[in-house]
């Protein structure tokens, strides 16, 4: 891994990436945030993998420019919680709480961020854990630790271990979505795959799974718009 930057007005940093399965160059940018990456076989000078990279550099600002902006969460923004957004003001609280539809934190900017990331995740456990024993009721397994992470690729991940994992940043979207997560990652304490036979498991245990499926597929990016200023 090594990092170059494209001239022009703003410069952009571009990650490169040697692959010995590519077999030509190519270019990648993150909807998530915004990242490019440029992959090149291992043979490649690197002169000529940059060269491409400025031949496609309309291409890259173009889809740099259709992303959403970042939000920079504070007191006076606002953030997704359980799907809905709700704006972050400064009230007489010790930590992060909702009252009448806003997200109240002790009135210190500088900390500000920092106090709704860890109501996020205090709130993403909270409704993670019951729902993990819940899924594993219909089941009749046991799940191991579960972690909490930002991850970037993925929403939640199961180990050979049982141990799971999920992102935080469910606790942005509707309640029906980081449902249907925690069952697709115990589903894997069935089937440590996604065959059929592993979508029969999550059909049975979430019925209507599709439709949560189908909003993070569309929307999961979204909730990666987010700066918590770290």
């Amino acid at each position: 891994m090594g990092q170059a930057v494209l001239p022009g007005n703003p410069p952009v940093e571009i990650t490169l990436r040697r692959s010995s399965r590519a077999r030509r160059v190519s270019l990648r940018v993150s909807s998530l945030d915004g990242r490019v990456t440029l992959s090149m076989p291992q043979g490649m000078p690197e002169r000529e993998a940059l060269a491409f990279a400025r031949e496609k550099s309309d291409w890259i600002r173009g889809h740099l420019d259709r992303r959403d902006a970042p939000v920079h969460v504070g007191i006076g923004a606002t953030v997704l919680l359980r799907g809905a957004e709700v704006p972050v003001v400064a009230g007489a609280v010790r930590k992060a709480e909702v009252r009448e539809g806003a997200l109240v934190v002790p009135d210190a900017p500088a900390m500000a961020a920092a106090r709704v990331k860890a109501h996020l995740k205090l709130d993403a456990r909270a409704r993670l854990e019951p729902a993990v024993r819940h899924y594993c009721t219909r089941i009749a397994r046991r799940a191991g630790r579960i972690t909490l992470r930002d991850t970037r690729s993925r929403w939640g991940s199961c180990t050979h271990e049982g141990n799971l994992m999920f992102s935080w940043r469910l606790a942005m979207a509707p309640e029906d979505v980081l449902d249907y997560v925690a069952a697709h990652e115990v589903a894997h304490l069935v089937e440590l795959n996604h065959s059929p036979a592993y979508w029969r498991v999550v059909g049975d245990i979430c019925p209507g799974f599709e439709a949560p499926r189908r909003w993070l597929k569309r929307h999961g990016a979204m909730l990666h718009r987010y700066r918590f200023g770290d």
